[in-house]
């Protein structure tokens, strides 16, 4: 059984208590996001009878969640992150009471919907910023990797789990039933959240804690002065830009595969990230953690440049399975690798600024997309993109020693 143990994800950071609790709390409110996910645009189409009117929502929300991520991230390296993480925390679940309210009191207001969403997006990026600076001071750091995978996992099943579970209680219960389950389900988190030690922040080095933009500012000159910081960055950006071709399912399912085929490329995708979730034990021992990212990143690509090239649907999804476990790979050392590279005084910081990065890659990419596929076809922007996209990657080793030498600050043993 040994062979086995170092396949399947490794779950040595459960047994730090909070991280445990955190992870299983965690599982229970992701679910409850994926609920008011669902319901907002459903409710948003509803009133208007607009596909134009919800995409416009997933804009407006991802200015306030930017803004919150960076403010957010720089408040958690002068205060007390359990605290911070905490208010955020219940939020996010008093804006899903909010929007229950509204529901319930038949307001049909599209602004009054907008203005909820946008807030609770905020809350969610700052929530998520603070988070991600919270694991490096719960678990060691040669269990970063491991940790990280844990959570990718709970994201990508719950990614599958949670539409459905929302569709199913849709039909019974409609959608005030959905935030209220959402605001219930937070409710695990929050408790998880309070059952932490506290998390003081380290040293500030005489900055004034209260100068928001400033320490904002000076995460940014981290990383633009941050060689190996920057790299990952970059390149993680690239992939999200060049090769997430999901604005271009509804195309592919007119020109080359059925209409009803939608469904399968996009969960194909999120069952390739749950697969190497699973096994994740077969990578997140890996010492050279800048490697592994310019590997995940060009395997990612040529996985794009296969699916851009299949006229079969079996043949596309499992590309496109192989492009999600190359996607979860990326995001568990890209994440590790940000929260070892610098002080424990700039994580917060940093990760805000990863989360504005993250949620802004695919809105670009689905944009440059949509432009590129509208005039150059599917097929083109697809492979086109995947090519480049493993171009990087391997540019990337060759030009920047850092990235090549870059090792996990910690051996990391089974």
């Amino acid at each position: 059984m040994p062979g086995r143990a170092k396949v399947l994800v490794d779950v040595r950071p459960l047994r730090v208590t909070g991280f445990r609790r955190l992870w299983a709390a965690g599982i229970v409110t992701a679910l409850g996001a994926q609920l008011t996910a669902v319901a907002v645009p459903l409710q948003i189409y509803s009133f208007t009878g607009s596909s134009a009117c919800v995409g416009l929502a997933g804009l407006v929300g991802f200015a306030p969640m930017a803004l919150a991520a960076l403010w957010a991230g720089a408040l958690a390296d002068v205060r007390d992150r359990r605290r911070v993480l905490l208010v955020t925390t219940t939020g996010v679940g008093a804006t899903s009471v909010l929007l229950w309210a509204q529901t319930w009191a038949h307001l049909r207001s599209i602004a009054v919907l907008l203005l909820l969403a946008g807030v609770q997006q905020a809350l969610f990026g700052a929530n998520s910023a603070v988070s991600r600076a919270v694991t490096p001071r719960l678990v060691p750091p040669g269990l970063l990797a491991a940790a990280n995978a844990l959570q990718s996992l709970v994201v990508m099943s719950t990614g599958i789990a949670g539409p459905l579970l929302a569709g199913a209680l849709l039909q019974v219960l409609g959608s005030e039933a959905l935030y209220l389950a959402d605001a219930a389900a937070v409710c695990a988190t929050v408790w998880a959240v309070w059952r932490l030690p506290p998390l003081p922040p380290a040293a500030t080095g005489g900055s004034t804690p209260g100068a928001g933009l400033r320490r904002i500012a000076d995460g940014l000159l981290v990383l633009t002065r941050h060689r190996l910081v920057l790299v990952v960055c970059l390149c993680d950006f690239a992939a999200l830009v060049l090769a997430l071709p999901t604005a271009l399912f509804p195309q592919l399912t007119r020109e080359t595969f059925e209409p009803s085929d939608i469904g399968v490329l996009y969960a194909a995708l999120s069952v390739g990230g749950v697969l190497a979730a699973l096994f994740s034990g077969a990578f997140t021992t890996v010492g050279r953690h800048g490697v592994a990212v310019a590997v995940s990143i060009a395997l990612w690509g040529l996985a794009v440049v296969g699916f851009g090239l299949s006229r079969s649907l079996v043949v596309a999804a499992g590309w496109l399975v192989v492009a999600g476990g190359a996607l979860l790979t990326l995001g568990v050392f890209r994440k590790t690798v940000l929260q070892t590279a610098v002080s424990d005084d700039m994580r917060g910081r940093l990760q805000g600024i990863d989360t504005v990065l993250a949620a802004g890659g695919p809105r670009l990419g689905d944009l440059v997309h949509g432009m590129a596929g509208a005039s150059l076809g599917a097929t083109w922007t697809i492979t086109g993109g995947g090519a480049l996209t493993a171009a990087t990657a391997l540019a990337a080793l060759l030009l920047f020693p850092a990235l090549r030498r870059h090792t996990a600050t910690v051996p990391v043993r089974r």
